[in-house]
């Protein structure tokens, strides 16, 4: 399903930003898919613009799916928002910024050989 959506919005649709689907979860009664996309290249105004539009085409896109993927019920989409990249990004930034030696080097004054005891 992710694959199949992914190929529609690509072709369907077209936005500023790069859009990508990262996942979709499908409820055990295939009633309901929620679709997390990424938007890269944007603020987050530009991101809920994308969504907004895929909301607008969400009927489209079902009627697609549907000849495309067969269940036994085409499941609605509803699109969410993933920041999982983002906030991986500004922990990795925060990480660099604590300025921690690379691993395996030692900082002054200090010994990775724990002592002996004698």
């Amino acid at each position: 399903m992710k694959r199949e959506l992914s190929d529609l919005i690509g072709r369907e649709l077209t936005f500023e930003q790069l859009v990508t689907i990262q996942s979709v979860d499908v409820t055990p009664d295939l009633k309901h898919a929620h679709v997390y996309v990424s938007v890269f290249g944007g603020d987050a105004a530009a991101a809920k613009a994308v969504l907004a539009k895929l909301h607008d085409h969400r009927k489209e896109l079902q009627a697609l799916l549907s000849r495309r993927v067969v269940l036994k019920f085409t499941p609605q989409l509803h699109f969410k928002l993933d920041e999982t990249i983002e906030r991986g990004t500004r922990i990795i930034d925060i990480l660099q910024s604590l300025n921690l030696p690379p691993e395996g080097e030692e900082r002054e004054g200090e010994s990775n050989n724990p002592p002996d005891g004698r």
